[in-house]
């Protein structure tokens, strides 16, 4: 059994501790955010926040997390208040498939929460470890910088 707050509620999985924690999130606990991609950390599909930094569920044993605070895409906002980055992505059509889109916000949150006013290298480099193959890379970058400026503005990114 593993016991960890997901998303800012305390859970529990009764799963070997050697399973994925992409699969205690997308089997037992219901999640359908971060997705299975390649299953080898190539393609950041499966990025969480563990205790605030990007990691890769396909990978990360559901027992590394134990105690831990795990926050997915579904953890970021809410159809009513969305995240900034969420408006910032929807106002700058930052996606087609929306397959990688969920890896990519937890990332970007990561980095924003750490840097208020990031330059482009550094939400690059935030955003290097996924693969987004509908070509929405300069609209998601847009949409990154729209939400940074509209978080320390204290306003929607919309």
């Amino acid at each position: 059994m593993a016991r960890f707050t997901l998303n800012g509620t305390a859970v529990s999985v009764e799963l070997p501790g050697e399973v994925s924690l992409l699969h205690a999130l997308r089997g037992p606990l219901g999640l359908s955010g971060p997705r299975y991609g390649c299953g080898a950390e190539q393609c950041g599909s499966c990025m969480v926040l563990v205790d605030g930094a990007p990691r890769y569920a396909c990978t990360l044993a559901v027992g590394a997390v134990e105690g831990k605070a795990v926050r997915t895409v579904e953890g970021l906002g809410t159809p009513d208040a969305p995240h900034p980055l969420q408006a910032a992505f929807l106002a700058e059509q930052a996606g087609q498939c929306g397959f990688c889109l969920p890896g990519i916000l937890v990332s970007a949150a990561a980095l924003l929460e750490r840097d208020p006013d990031p330059d482009e290298a550094a939400i690059r480099a935030a955003l290097e470890p996924h693969l987004c193959r509908c070509g929405s890379h300069n609209r998601i970058l847009r949409a990154v910088r729209r939400a940074a400026r509209a978080m320390r503005e204290g306003r929607a990114a919309a």
